[in-house]
């Protein structure tokens, strides 16, 4: 993925010079206040994995309490039903996620989130609000959803001077029933210094946290770059809005990491990698709502009524090494044998008009890790399938012998929006159907120069928008997301791929009941 490596501004100048202590004493309180004041919500709430009758409310105390959420058909709150959840300790850095089921289908949910004290539960804190959607058991409702990634990379941050995260915002007024966020949900790996020169003169300034100042190593750090996004209003106000669909990619461990790495980075005195993924998962599990992470894994299906299952995709946790990608054969591929199997099975038994396959890395694109390795699927030998490319090549002939209809893949990571036409009249490997891939992001990070393809599938750049030079900041670039509009008549799908400002760069209509697309 972009990374933009440099050196680590020193703690303490950091954090003297940037607006970190304004920003957390908006969400804090002073220790006297802590000692003698309620539970308090001041981080939000958020939703996650939204289905027709269930969805995960998450919200973080600031100091441990008994979370409490109460569901709605009305704002006004005036019959609800209560829903008891998990004591908010230290061992889960107060956060916690509590289970709705036996929702109504198609329905706005208004909920509000009430922390008690546990030693007193008299002692209340104000209750934080919030909404979504269920999924449709309808299919004539529709459905329309968001994509985006790469949150806080390259360097830059939370701007006031910008307004913040402000793509959020935009996003939000468009009110979409969910959002799936493709991965690098934070940058782990990306200190952030509090003034950054641009280009043309201007000063990008960004709010800095001690967390931020260096690469995150240890659990508490890890849990310090997922919470500092929360500091932006933007943000909060959209995940009390619209519910998320989460997975990650390499940025929330550090920059292309894969399972076994060793470092050899002088930032980092842990040079383990599964040490630090491993603490990065519990940190992600922590301030993520994610419904299989109980289980240990990331991959899962979110079905969102009769027109739409989401596939979500782990391309980080059981991939091989990153190589010159040129093996004859490969069992461990990007998604390892386990997960192909399931996700073979599971597209098997979906019954959804339309399959998402939400990937963290893009099929066609090559993205380089070095001078001679390769991070994504592609390596830029545009024969036949090597490497990675062998797994995706099963798959593909597997949806296309199954008859399996209405796939299309969605990612992000490369920060800059595409789409692309795969065909096999234009492939090495033929044995497939055609399908679509779209490409957005970044949402919140710098903006990078267009991927070159690798011809192995075929694919046709039908749109790309991309700026000419490496790391270009949202100061000076419009950020990218994705829209996903599935018609409750036609059953058409059309994707929208979207820049800040409110325009429409491209537009494509799908239509149902074909295999590929």
């Amino acid at each position: 993925m972009p990374h933009r490596p440099g050196p680590s501004p020193a703690r303490r100048t950091v954090l003297r010079a940037s607006l970190a202590a304004s920003a957390a004493l908006s969400l804090g309180a002073a220790p006297a206040q802590i000692r003698a004041g309620r539970p308090r919500a001041a981080w939000g709430v958020q939703t996650g994995d939204v289905t027709a009758t269930s969805g995960l409310v998450w919200v973080r105390s600031d100091r441990p309490a008994r979370m409490v959420v109460e569901t709605s058909a009305t704002e006004s709150f005036r019959r609800v039903r209560r829903h008891v959840g998990p004591l908010l300790g230290p061992g889960t850095d107060l956060t916690g996620t509590t289970a709705l089921r036996g929702l109504p289908p198609g329905e706005r949910i208004h909920y509000r989130v009430t922390l008690l004290d546990p030693d007193d539960p008299r002692r209340a804190g104000e209750p934080v609000t919030g909404s979504f959607r269920t999924a449709p058991a309808r299919r004539r409702d529709g459905v329309r959803f968001l994509w985006s990634g790469d949150i806080a990379g390259q360097g830059w941050g939370i701007n006031p001077d910008i307004g913040g995260f402000y793509a959020y915002e935009e996003m939000r007024r468009l009110d979409p029933d969910f959002f799936l966020c493709s991965g690098d949900t934070v940058y782990a790996d990306g200190p952030l210094q509090a003034r950054v020169p641009l280009p043309d003169g201007r000063v990008w300034r960004n709010v800095v946290t001690e967390e931020k100042a260096k690469v995150a190593e240890t659990l508490d750090e890890y849990r310090g770059v997922f919470r500092y996004n929360l500091l932006d209003h933007n943000v909060r106000a959209f995940n009390a809005q619209v519910p998320s669909v989460t997975q990650w990619d390499d940025h929330e461990v550090r920059n292309n990491w894969y399972p076994g790495q060793l470092l050899d980075d002088p930032r980092y005195t842990e040079k383990d990698v599964d040490v630090l993924a491993a603490r990065s998962l519990r940190a992600f599990g922590e301030y993520v709502p994610v419904s299989t992470l109980h289980a240990g894994r990331m991959h899962r299906v979110v079905r969102y009524g009769p027109l739409l299952d989401v596939f979500v995709l782990d391309m980080r946790t059981y991939r091989d090494a990153n190589s010159p990608g040129r093996r004859p054969d490969d069992t461990g591929g990007i998604l390892g044998a386990a997960q192909l199997a399931w996700l073979k099975r599971e597209l098997s038994r979906s019954r959804a008009v339309w399959k998402v396959l939400a990937a963290d890395l893009p099929l066609g694109l090559v993205v380089p890790d070095g001078a001679a390795d390769f991070e994504a699927v592609a390596q830029g030998d545009p024969g036949a399938p090597l490497g990675r490319e062998l797994q995706i090549a099963e798959l593909l002939r597997f949806v296309k012998h199954r008859r399996i209809t209405g796939t299309v893949w969605l990612t992000a990571d490369v920060h800059h929006t595409s789409a692309q036409h795969y065909a096999p009249e234009r492939a090495a490997f033929t044995d497939f159907e055609p399908f679509w891939e779209f490409v957005s992001g970044p949402l919140a990070a710098g903006g990078f120069p267009a991927s070159a393809l690798d011809g192995t599938f075929g694919p046709d750049r039908v749109f790309v928008r991309a700026p000419e030079r490496g790391n270009v900041s949202p100061m000076e670039s419009p950020q990218y997301f994705g829209e996903a509009d599935i018609d409750g008549d036609s059953g058409e799908l059309t994707v929208r791929l979207r820049a800040t400002g409110g325009t429409t760069l491209f537009s494509r209509t799908l239509h149902p009941g074909r295999v590929g697309q």
